[in-house]
């Protein structure tokens, strides 16, 4: 049996640790997160490709996109991560406090991930007494934990205040691109209509008027597509790529696949 936990130590502090390699489910990202790689590797898929966090690594991961995790534990069998949401009511404080306002928009290519410095190393070793629970922590204590987070980023990169401090909306982004990048995802209609920066009904509306089809009708047809795809021309194995395609499992997939190309996957 798959041994693996993720627990909130308070309300903003997760710690995850697990003893085998872990597949997650597809993540909506709400807020900015820090985190730091304790041990073992998170290979984190996401609509610009895949990032590699290995230990010892900082990441710091923007809010509003998808993400899909592997956990993969070190040669001593095990896979520790931890992180500290950076919620929004805390970082409008903090602007408001400081005054701080932004001045560009913070491009999507930028490199989130860094090597720790003597800080950032001292930040995450003072969390592990919440974690190890030999140290409780009160409401003014995890709201400060927070706001020495927020200062130890932009004292890294003060151009990450873009970014932290971009109150903004989604805005309405190009459906067809978006759905082309993130067509794997398994996750709800509502959470694709706020991520294009629409409504629900817009967001069904523009689909439609894009794809001819409703969003749950094209996501099937694309998926088995591609299934098709990578089994035809790149050997690929139902088993290996089904979780990836957005299916929530293997028989389903087979049923939808011999029912869209008349054929199993074997015999193609």
């Amino acid at each position: 049996m798959m041994e693996k936990t993720s627990e909130i130590i308070f309300d903003k502090l997760v710690y995850s640790c697990s003893f085998e390699t872990y597949q997650g489910h597809e993540e909506f990202i709400p807020e900015h997160f820090l985190g730091f790689q304790l041990s073992g590797e998170t290979h984190a898929f996401h609509d610009q490709g895949k990032t590699v966090i290995r230990k010892n690594t900082v990441v710091l991961v923007r809010k509003n996109q998808l993400i899909r995790t592997v956990k993969h534990p070190s040669r001593d069998k095990k896979y520790q991560f931890i992180s500290i949401n950076l919620d929004e009511e805390t970082l409008r404080q903090y602007a408001m406090e400081n005054k701080i306002t932004t001045e560009a928009v913070f491009p999507h290519t930028q490199k989130m991930f860094f090597e720790p410095d003597d800080f950032l190393v001292g930040y995450f070793a003072s969390l592990m007494p919440y974690v190890d629970r030999t140290k409780e922590v009160t409401p003014k204590l995890a709201d400060l934990k927070i706001r020495e987070a927020i200062e130890l980023i932009l004292q890294s990169n003060p151009d990450f205040k873009n970014l932290l401090f971009d109150f903004s909306e989604p805005h309405k982004i190009d459906l067809k691109e978006f759905m082309g990048k993130n067509f794997r995802f398994n996750v709800s209609t509502e959470t694709f209509a706020r991520l294009t920066g629409r409504s629900l009904s817009g967001f069904k509306r523009d689909f439609n008027k894009i794809f001819k089809m409703p969003p749950k009708q094209w996501l099937r047809e694309r998926r088995l597509d591609e299934a098709y795809y990578l089994i035809r021309q790149k050997n690929k194995k139902p088993s290996d790529i089904y979780l990836d395609l957005g299916f929530e499992n293997l028989s389903h997939f087979y049923y939808a696949f011999r029912q869209k190309f008349g054929i199993t996957t074997s015999e193609v």
